[in-house]
């Protein structure tokens, strides 16, 4: 008869039912004193929270932040630096230079340069943050369903897309905006959002597409998932992150626009305070008096600079290939 060998509790197996088995040698103790990872705050953090502590350490984010906050600042409350009337102008002082409580300088109206640039903050920073939320509402709806339905639906809103690709944005904006006659912002916005979204419909449309094949995605639909569940809960948080980029860098670019378009007589109308039109108005005296259009020019270079800079600053921490 082979020999029986001798119990040893600390290295018994026992069954699991299921045909595998349990190995009883750790003590019930130890298991119930250690927490898991997550419950003792080191388990694995979300995108979001990743990209939050990157960008508190990113130079570039903060600088640009501050410049950014500066700027929406002085956008609401204009006459917190600035508590002159930019619409007052005096003939006799067109084209003067730096004057005691006048430190940039008059136009060529006559007009206060220093409160224009400040107050042309608010139009451009208006025209720029509605432009974005437009382009970034109408693009990621559209091309992610695109991208989510796909079929028909996406062949269709590919070719619209290559369409509007195809249409120069300036050449566009010469020839719709030339018989608008209204002086607000709202045609220049509309404009702007007309021409704009198929950028962000590409974006979010791929990045719907890349998701939606995600091995979660799949699983919350073999359970039942209804479409609009996985669009919102599963798809959409994790596909939104480079439309944020996009539409961050984006928003310097459509200030930049707006400055061009005013620039050229199509955009913006006076007495709109703008810095394009500004600009506009200095270079005719840009050897006789520089100072006209160096700061609404400078003004309209820091913002651009700043959105921009916010923009490369969120791509790097949004972009795991990055890290």
């Amino acid at each position: 008869m082979p020999e029986q060998q001798s119990y040893e509790p600390e290295g018994a197996i026992a069954g699991t039912g299921m045909g595998g088995a349990m190995d009883l040698a750790t003590s019930e103790g130890a298991t119930l004193e250690e927490p898991p990872a997550a419950a003792s705050g080191d388990g694995a953090r979300s995108l979001w929270s990743d990209a939050w502590r990157d960008l508190r350490r990113n130079p570039v984010f903060l600088v640009s932040g501050l410049v950014i906050l500066f700027l929406v600042v002085i956008s609401l409350w204009p006459s917190l630096i600035a508590s002159g009337n930019p619409l007052k102008c005096d003939l006799a002082k067109a084209r003067e230079g730096s004057q005691p409580g006048h430190p940039f300088g008059f136009d060529g109206q006559g007009c206060d340069v220093y409160t224009r640039t400040v107050h042309g903050a608010r139009t451009s920073v208006t025209v720029g943050v509605c432009a974005t939320l437009g382009v970034a509402i109408l693009g990621s709806v559209l091309g992610g369903l695109a991208g989510f339905f796909g079929g028909v639906w996406d062949a269709i809103l590919s070719r619209i897309t290559d369409v509007f690709f195809a249409i120069p944005v300036v050449l566009g904006g010469l020839v719709l905006l030339s018989v608008v006659t209204s002086s607000t912002v709202w045609p220049v916005i509309g404009f702007m959002v007309l021409l704009g979204w198929p950028q962000i419909s590409r974006i979010a449309r791929g990045s719907v597409i890349t998701t939606k094949q995600n091995d979660y995605v799949q699983a919350a639909r073999a359970l039942g998932a209804s479409n609009s569940r996985l669009l919102l809960r599963h798809i959409t948080p994790n596909a939104v992150a480079p439309v944020i980029v996009v539409a961050t860098v984006a928003l310097g670019t459509y200030i930049a626009l707006e400055a061009t378009l005013s620039y050229l007589g199509v955009g913006l109308k006076p007495p709109t305070v703008s810095w394009g039109i500004d600009i506009s108005s200095a270079s005719a005296y840009v050897r006789q008096a520089p100072h006209m259009l160096l700061w609404p020019a400078g003004a309209l270079a820091l913002t651009v600079l700043a959105f921009i800079m916010l923009g490369d600053a969120v791509r790097d921490a949004l972009d795991p290939k990055l890290r």
